[in-house]
């Protein structure tokens, strides 16, 4: 009877060890995650008035209604999925092919990766001014279509509605380009080299045996690297910032600088964590859609 108890209690103590280590750091995240992302889902359904200082008031639903007349929501909610449609499909192929460029084995190969992946390094505040100096009229991209007689006056990259989010776009593209291909590096690396050996003895040799070999085993980084970018581009906010802040005429306005806007500049509390909540069930819908396919591929992988 003793030894069971004692058997008991070992056994207890083994399943509560775990827990006591992770203790800080959930309460950290509690302090700092949960709590907060609790308090904006409850701010959703108030109403603060003309006076912040004062408590909420609850309107239920009001604010969800207003949200689907306002036409600068959808603005940006179209802004925000042409961000995804244009940026996670060059981020998700164009990394892969550095990848294997720099995989290679030849003289001075380092040099290459650490030039692709210095983009990544630099503080995002100060590519946009970079970027932003780059598109200026007098600028050097500016000045470059002016000497190949390309354009007589230039191109209006921040200044016209026409352009001014898919310039944007481009700064995500380049500064992103380093981390991925990094993730796939650590890909190609595991791959062995038996499997690059025996395709070639069956004839695929050349392109031809990463599309056999390299594409099908990289399949998980394939999608870790789809639902990373397509988060990213959902939660774009410094490149707005810095380069456009969201003009001109609300065209490279997107969601998560539309919560920026109604939170910190009208002072819409309320609204804002509206605003974010919806930006927060695009993003979960992306990661279940990463789970769910990782699953899927790795029982592919595996079978």
């Amino acid at each position: 009877m003793v030894s069971r108890i004692l058997k008991s209690r070992s056994l207890t103590q083994s399943q509560l060890t775990p827990y006591l280590f992770l203790l800080p750091a959930l309460l950290l995240l509690g302090l700092t995650v949960f709590y907060p992302a609790l308090q904006a889902f409850l701010l959703s359904f108030t109403e603060y008035g003309y006076d912040i200082t004062q408590s909420p008031q609850w309107v239920g639903l009001a604010n969800f209604q207003r949200l689907l007349r306002d036409p600068v929501f959808w603005r940006t909610l179209r802004n925000t999925i042409v961000y995804l449609v244009g940026v996670v499909p060059i981020l998700v192929m164009m990394p892969l092919g550095l990848a294997i460029l720099v995989n290679q084995f030849l003289p001075g190969i380092r040099w290459f990766r650490a030039a692709y992946y210095t983009p990544v390094v630099i503080s995002m505040v100060v590519a946009g001014i970079a970027w932003r100096w780059l598109y200026a009229e007098n600028g050097l991209f500016n000045q470059l279509l002016q000497g190949l007689k390309l354009s007589e006056s230039g191109i209006p990259w921040l200044t016209s509605p026409k352009y001014a989010l898919f310039s944007v776009m481009l700064v995500t593209i380049w500064k992103g380009l380093g981390y991925y291909m990094v993730i796939y590096l650590a890909g190609l690396q595991s791959i062995p080299a038996d499997l690059y050996e025996a395709a070639a003895i069956d004839g695929s040799d050349g392109w031809r045996k990463h599309w056999d070999v390299t594409i099908p085993l990289m399949r998980p980084y394939l999608f870790l690297v789809a639902v990373i970018s397509a988060i990213s581009a959902t939660k774009v906010f410094e490149e707005v910032y810095i380069m456009t802040q969201g003009g001109p005429r609300s065209s490279s306005k997107t969601l998560v600088y539309y919560v920026y806007e109604r939170a910190f500049q009208d002072l819409e509390i309320s609204y804002a964590c509206t605003i974010g909540l919806v930006t927060f069930l695009i993003i979960l819908s992306l990661s279940i859609l990463r789970l769910t396919l990782s699953r899927g591929s790795s029982a592919d992988l595996s079978f």
